[in-house]
């Protein structure tokens, strides 16, 4: 690990002074940049720790939620307002690490986690864009069996690692940010960035920027939501596929649905196209499984990962018959 300097700051506005010069990351838990700038992956000059301040769950006005950056997962995750409101945001977080991660880890840094797979973290063996521009992709030709199927590029075919985004992108959450320019929101959904030719680049945060809260809107469809997973082990791995969901039916029709997909993307993958389909429409497991073909129909694969295709359509199936209350 290369030498970086270091400053704890305790409030907003000394937190943006401090990033202005130079290659400076914000510090929350740690949980992902210590683990890179150990690895020699991430080498910041500077460290600005935010984790001293503020990090409250507020109540909004409509029945929303504000969620401070700096809530640790553990704290999200068992927070009433989340589980009777937000059940599959509680799940995801459950789903995404080990407790001891859950208890470190940050609402904020977990949205700012890296994409990356193996040959990411490969730095004396293996070439990567996102580590170096035009290096070429190791993983397009090799091991890649926890890649992209969807919006991937040739450039990168790796996936984001967040449980918690894909319960936040299905919930249609706001990135509330604060930089030298103001402040600003952005949906979850456009926060992250799909590979293109530039695959290290991987949200819309601007430079100084600081994440300092997310905002959930109330509905329905959150309440009567779930999360669910599928991976190698049951113990702390990353998904093969998972889907956040939520579904509202009334006098037999699809009011409202929200479904996203992890696991299959560089970003939190919304499914729009499934969404659009179920609306209006009597929740069958036809339907359901028509929505997914839908959903599915634009996935490219290679050797290792083509199974990921039929996994994301029957899981959308069975979380779907779930919520409605039908037999997968």
């Amino acid at each position: 690990m290369r030498t970086f300097a270091y400053q704890r700051v305790a409030d907003q506005a000394s937190a943006l002074s401090a990033a202005v010069a130079g290659s400076v990351r914000y510090l929350g838990g740690g949980t992902n940049l210590i683990d890179l700038m150990r690895q020699n992956i991430e080498a910041p000059q500077a460290l600005v720790d935010v984790s001293r301040l503020p990090a409250e769950i507020t109540e909004m006005p409509g029945g929303g939620l504000k969620i401070g950056a700096g809530v640790r997962n553990s704290t999200l995750a068992a927070h009433p307002a989340v589980r009777t409101r937000y059940p599959m945001l509680s799940r995801a977080l459950l789903a995404g690490a080990s407790a001891q991660i859950r208890n470190m880890a940050t609402v904020g840094g977990n949205i700012l986690q890296r994409t990356r797979c193996a040959y990411f973290y490969d730095a004396a063996g293996s070439h990567c864009n996102k580590r170096e521009q035009q290096a070429g992709c190791d993983a397009i030709g090799g091991f890649n069996r926890y890649h992209a199927i969807l919006g991937a590029s040739p450039h990168c075919i790796a996936t984001h690692p967040s449980d918690m985004c894909v319960a936040l992108a299905a919930l249609d959450a706001s990135v509330c940010l604060v930089g030298s320019g103001g402040e600003r929101s952005v949906p979850l959904t456009d926060f992250h960035r799909l590979p293109g030719e530039t695959p290290q680049i991987e949200t819309v945060l601007h430079p100084g920027e600081l994440i300092t809260a997310i905002e959930l809107p109330p509905g329905p469809a959150a309440v009567r939501s779930t999360y669910r997973k599928v991976r190698d082990r049951s113990s702390y791995a990353f998904a093969l596929v998972s889907v956040a969901a939520g579904l509202n039916v009334v006098d037999g029709k699809i009011r409202d649905v929200r479904i996203a997909l992890g696991g299959v993307a560089a970003k939190p993958w919304r499914a729009r196209e499934a969404e659009k389909m179920l609306l209006g429409e009597a929740p069958t497991p036809d339907r359901f499984r028509a929505s997914a073909d839908a959903e599915l129909a634009a996935a490219s694969t290679f050797d290792g990962n083509a199974f990921k295709v039929e996994l994301a359509k029957r899981t959308i199936v069975a979380v779907l018959a779930q919520l409605a209350g039908a037999d997968a």
